[in-house]
């Protein structure tokens, strides 16, 4: 028995490694795209840094991306920035790969 539970302890382990690392991802890939959006707002190095953080935080309101896409897009265009749900969206999806090459690499 005890080689199956060494090999149960270590799935459990990898699987919370893991989860951990996608947590990480996500949460990098979220500040990567608020500097994008930072940028486009025009913000300052010091507001850069704060909205990012808050970003990062709208992604805890609920599961999956709406949140943060919401957020993102509700700035932009209060900021006076043309752009959609698309763009927002694609912004994110291009920030996924160096997230993951960040945390990972």
């Amino acid at each position: 028995m005890t080689s199956f539970e060494d090999r149960e302890h270590a799935f459990e382990a990898k699987f919370a490694r893991d989860e951990e690392t996608a947590f990480r991802i996500i949460a990098r890939r979220n500040k990567l795209v608020a500097h994008w959006a930072a940028a486009l707002m025009k913000l300052t190095p010091e507001e850069t840094e704060a909205y990012a953080k808050a970003v990062v935080q709208a992604d805890f309101e609920e599961a999956g991306d709406d949140d943060v896409v919401r957020k993102l897009l509700g700035d932009l265009i209060a900021a006076g920035v043309a752009t959609d749900e698309g763009a927002v969206r694609q912004a994110l999806n291009d920030q996924v790969a160096e997230a993951r090459r960040q945390i990972e690499g």
